[in-house]
């Protein structure tokens, strides 16, 4: 698999504080990779590392192949990136908000199939500032896709929307992924990078405690499960390396269904609060 991002021994250091202590990052092109940890983990600088937006003490990085410190313009066309918190010019149309971006490309995709893409087309013609909040971010995505970039980052692209609205980028963000575009997401809802992302990283005080598949990440694959079941209108509760054992075993006992019976394993988000223990 050839590499959008390569990190090895990254470090970063405000004063006496140390953000980032010796991350080392692999990213495939095309992948959705998410980054995950508490506020102050370090999350923010190495991202803003890999966009070419900040410094680093120590360390090697390679972004579609360039270092980020001596990326010139040409490979920041490659480049998409919506932050947390973008500010925009209220009286503007989507319009004509994403056709001047788009001026700023050599080869950027067509305006209007932008707006399509993000789900704004019958919001086109509506100033900016009469946006709902899920609609402002689908317009923060559309400028950060109009420039065609092979690598996007988003910044907790989610926050304060709506369950019905997150659902609704998640599809937008599938999409964009089916066509090839390597996607960092950070973010701090745990569903959203199981459901988005086919690896994720938990930093922690600067360091990478956990890395891999959301399913099998820090052990949650082979973790105790937990068989919950009703016995004479009480919840029972056991945890078992062998849930089909348990299973077996009390069917056996209440000679057929059991009654409110529930299999379950660790979430990730039981998995995450472990890994990050008190640094939240």
């Amino acid at each position: 698999m050839t590499s959008a991002v390569s990190v090895r021994g990254l470090r970063k250091r405000y004063g006496e504080v140390v953000a980032v202590d010796g991350i080392d990052l692999e990213i495939g092109e095309g992948e959705v990779f998410a980054l995950l940890g508490p506020n102050g983990a370090g999350k923010t600088t190495t991202v803003e590392i890999l966009e070419g937006y900040r410094s680093r003490d120590g360390g090697e990085v390679r972004v579609l192949g360039i270092d980020p410190r001596v990326g010139d313009r040409r490979w920041r066309f490659d480049i998409g990136i919506v932050l947390q918190d973008a500010a925009d010019a209220g009286e503007l149309t989507v319009s004509e908000t994403i056709r001047h971006f788009a001026r700023y490309y050599p080869n950027p995709r067509d305006p209007a199939e932008v707006i399509d893409l993000v789900g704004l087309t019958d919001k086109a013609r509506s100033r900016i500032r009469t946006l709902s909040g899920g609609q402002r971010r689908r317009l923060d995505v559309a400028v950060g896709i109009v420039g065609s970039p092979r690598l996007l980052f988003l910044d907790e692209p989610t926050t304060g929307f709506d369950p019905e609205a997150r659902r609704q980028f998640w599809t937008l963000l599938r999409a964009l992924a089916g066509n090839g575009t390597t996607i960092v997401l950070t973010t701090h809802y745990l569903e959203e990078a199981e459901v988005l992302a086919s690896r994720v990283a938990v930093i922690v005080r600067g360091r990478i405690v956990a890395q891999g598949d959301p399913a099998t990440l820090g052990g949650r694959a082979a973790a105790d499960a937990t068989v919950s079941w009703l016995d004479n209108g009480e919840k029972r509760t056991a945890g078992t390396h062998d849930p089909a054992a348990v299973v077996g075993q009390l069917s056996a006992r209440f000679g057929g269904p059991v009654p409110g019976l529930t299999v379950s394993r660790p979430s990730l988000e039981d998995i995450y609060l472990e890994l990050i223990g008190d640094a939240s």
